[in-house]
């Protein structure tokens, strides 16, 4: 359970348990991996820095820790609009997943569901919904809006149908990385961009080009996914205020904050950065969520005490997820929910809820 009476300290309880960062998948992963697979995984936008600063701006935040709190009881549970999870610490939506393991989404979406966590499905998912939903994990459809809006209006009822609680829509387009790392350069070919959601058929039908994203979505575009598929709509890749206000004002139920792990814009503001100007702009109209960079439960102590409602995490669950397949994700998601724990008690905030501006310096 994620809400844990605390250990007390002794001779036996003194050491703590080594950072899950310190768990080092991504070298495993690397010596496993084709190297157009780890490269794909690892690559981040121009020159690569945009990646590294955005972790070391998560930990370049400084804490003010309370004292004389009642910390016999740690709880690191909470609520996703509206959607109970065992931990703030959610799996962020990844596409070319099957490169990384057999069974792809499949394992991902178990060690979700055993780590009481939610897990986000990419646009590029390579299994069947219907299997994402049997691993009874609760889970929200990234959606990339493509230029034939028919095919993106399949794959949402279809995601809706097989349990979606939530759509992602993502804005900001990976149009950097390098022509290397493009999967449709892979030697397997453009099947390891994966549709595995729309017929062959449907896709004939549509066409050269259809499934690229579209380049003219707008806020309108909110309201369209929220009409017709009836669920809430977050706004993936929001680094501004006032972009994150006027997403709530036409219709999102919050937004996240995101740099697409480093891969939108080398040069671009971190999403720590970001996060506490964002916060400011939605308030009390939607939930705010980041991610890109973090890498500790230091990281995601600071995120939710600069506001953000809960965090996901990509590369360290797909670097596991490549090195130990369900075994190594769950790994990556209990360490981290643990070490917050830690974390919390350390600064005095025995619930999520008490993880709050005030504890940042």
């Amino acid at each position: 359970m994620s809400s844990a009476p605390l250990t007390p300290p002794g001779p036996m309880h003194d050491h703590r348990p080594d950072p899950v960062v310190s768990i080092d998948y991504e070298e495993r992963a690397r010596g496993l991996l084709p190297p157009h697979i780890s490269a794909y995984i690892g690559a981040a936008a121009g020159s690569g820095g945009g990646s590294a600063e955005g972790t070391a701006d998560w930990s370049a935040v400084r804490f003010r820790p309370r004292a004389l709190q009642d910390l016999r009881t740690i709880d690191t549970r909470t609520t996703v609009l509206g959607t109970p999870v065992e931990t703030p610490v959610l799996v962020a939506p990844m596409a070319q997943q099957l490169g990384a393991h057999p069974e792809g989404e499949a394992v991902m979406a178990r060690a979700a569901a055993a780590a009481g966590s939610l897990l986000g499905v990419s646009t590029n998912v390579a299994v069947p919904f219907s299997t994402i939903a049997a691993a009874g994990a609760p889970w929200w459809f990234q959606v990339y809006v493509m230029r034939d809006h028919g095919l993106t209006e399949l794959l949402v009822r279809r995601a809706v149908e097989h349990g979606a609680r939530a759509l992602l829509l993502t804005v900001d387009m990976v149009a950097l990385l390098p022509a290397t790392v493009n999967p449709r350069q892979w030697p397997e070919g453009p099947a390891k961009s994966r549709l595995t959601n729309l017929t062959a058929a449907e896709l004939a039908a549509a066409g050269p080009g259809a499934v690229d994203m579209d380049a003219g979505i707008s806020l309108a575009t909110i309201g369209w996914l929220r009409e017709m598929s009836g669920l809430p709509v977050l706004v993936k890749g929001v680094l501004r205020g006032d972009d994150a206000a006027a997403c709530v004002d036409a219709g999102a139920a919050g937004v996240i904050v995101s740099t697409h792990g480093g891969r939108r814009l080398g040069p671009s503001v971190t999403a720590a950065r970001a996060l506490p100007e964002v916060v400011a702009a939605v308030g009390d109209a939607g939930e705010v969520y980041a991610d890109s960079g973090l890498r500790s439960a230091e990281h995601v102590a600071a995120a939710l005490a600069l506001g953000a409602r809960a965090v996901f995490v990509g590369r360290p669950a797909l670097w596991a997820l490549a090195a130990d397949g369900e075994t190594g994700v769950q790994t990556v998601l209990d360490g981290l929910t643990g070490e917050l724990r830690q974390v919390m008690t350390q600064l005095g905030a025995p619930s999520l809820d008490r993880l709050t501006r005030d504890l940042v310096a």
